[in-house]
């Protein structure tokens, strides 16, 4: 038998489970590092601003943009030392193959937030693996792994999974992966058709392509 007190009581802890893990933390306030400043990380680094952060940066040329709005850039280790987030938006060239290593993870504080969305191979996945488990890191959020091609744009719910590394990153409850569809907005794929149409005219033209890629353009990144 149970009375009206006891039912009150029973589903204030079950209410309280039910947040139990969810509890998140303001934006503002926080310190972000935000490793490549291109065209995205500017302008990540403007929305952060705006909900009260304080921004850092890292890149080999500093973005004018940035600090007119109070980005103060570091170099790499300072960045990481000082972060509570740490969001990677710089290009895949072997100075940055694995920046996010062994290492680079002991730097960053305890409870640190990794958010990529740039190419898989910038982060060590292995050594990210082990910075949860000791909860060092203490969020993970990805939108691209290294060795997606064959996890990736597929449905394979009905399948067993080869790759160790990658199952024994969706155990865990605070990494979210979006499997490379942080893209996927009808906007973004209309600019992409729209771009791509427009470079192959320019192309038959004879015109310059605005977004073409040289030899010398790939040595400035």
């Amino acid at each position: 038998m149970t009375t009206k007190g006891s039912d009150v009581k029973g589903q204030a802890r079950y209410e309280r489970r039910a947040l139990d893990g969810l509890l998140g933390f303001d934006l503002h306030g926080r310190t972000v590092g935000i490793v490549g400043t291109g065209r995205i990380g500017t302008e990540v680094a403007r929305i952060l601003t705006g909900f009260g952060c304080r921004v850092l940066a890292h890149d080999v040329v500093e973005n004018s943009d940035c600090r007119t709005f109070g980005v103060q850039y570091l170099e790499l280790p300072a960045l990481l030392e000082a972060s509570d987030i740490v969001s990677l938006h710089c290009p895949l060239v072997p100075e940055t193959h694995h920046l996010i290593s062994r290492e680079a993870i002991a730097r960053m504080k305890p409870g640190v937030m990794l958010i990529k969305t740039g190419r898989g191979a910038l982060v060590d996945t292995r050594a990210v693996i082990v910075g949860l488990k000791t909860e060092h890191i203490g969020y993970v959020g990805l939108d691209v792994y290294e060795e997606e091609a064959d996890l990736f744009f597929q449905n394979l719910s009905d399948q067993v999974l080869q790759d160790d590394v990658f199952t024994r990153r969706l155990t865990f409850p605070n990494v979210v992966i979006t499997a490379h569809q942080g893209f996927f907005t009808e906007e973004a794929l209309r600019a992409i058709a729209t771009t791509t149409l427009a470079n192959i005219t320019a192309f038959e033209r004879g015109d310059v392509l605005v977004n073409g890629v040289t030899v010398d353009r790939l040595a400035r990144q």
